[in-house]
C-alpha cells in the first residue's frame, strides 16, 4: 500500500511539472501537483488509505529538510545579517498580505456554507 500511495503522489508531482513545462512557466510545478492532487482528493471526498499511509511515512521525516536550511543559515549568517532589516521588512509585508488574504477567503467559505445551509431543506 506504501508504494501504491508513493507513486500516487509523485504521479501528481510529475503532472504538474509536465504541466509547468508545457503550460505555465511561472507557477512551480510541484505546486501545480499539490494543487491537482488536492483537485483529485476533493473530488473523491476522502483520501484513498495508500495515499494516507504514505503522507503519514513521509511526515515522520520531515524533521530531516530543515537541516538544510539550518546549515544555509549558519553557513551565510553574515549575509543574513548585512541585509536582515530587508529580509524582516519582506517577512512581515509577504504575513500581512498571508493574513489579510486568508480572512478574506475565510469570510466568503462561511458566507458561502451559511448561503448552502439556508438553501438546504
Amino acid at each position: 500500500m506504501l508504494l501504491r500511495g508513493l507513486t500516487i503522489l509523485v504521479f501528481f508531482q510529475l503532472l504538474g511539472t509536465a504541466l509547468s513545462v508545457l503550460l505555465l512557466p511561472a507557477l512551480p510545478g510541484p505546486i501545480i501537483g499539490l494543487l491537482l492532487l488536492f483537485g483529485f482528493l476533493a473530488w473523491r471526498g476522502r483520501v484513498p488509505a495508500p495515499v494516507l499511509e504514505a503522507a503519514t511515512t513521509l511526515l515522520r521525516y520531515l524533521p530531516l529538510l530543515l537541516v538544510p536550511p539550518a546549515i544555509g543559515i549558519m553557513a551565510y549568517a553574515g549575509e543574513i545579517f548585512e541585509y536582515f532589516w530587508a529580509i524582516v521588512g519582506a517577512m512581515l509585508l509577504s504575513l500581512m498580505i498571508s493574513v489579510v488574504f486568508t480572512g478574506w477567503i475565510m469570510q466568503w467559505l462561511i458566507r458561502r456554507r451559511e448561503r448552502q445551509l439556508q438553501e438546504a431543506p
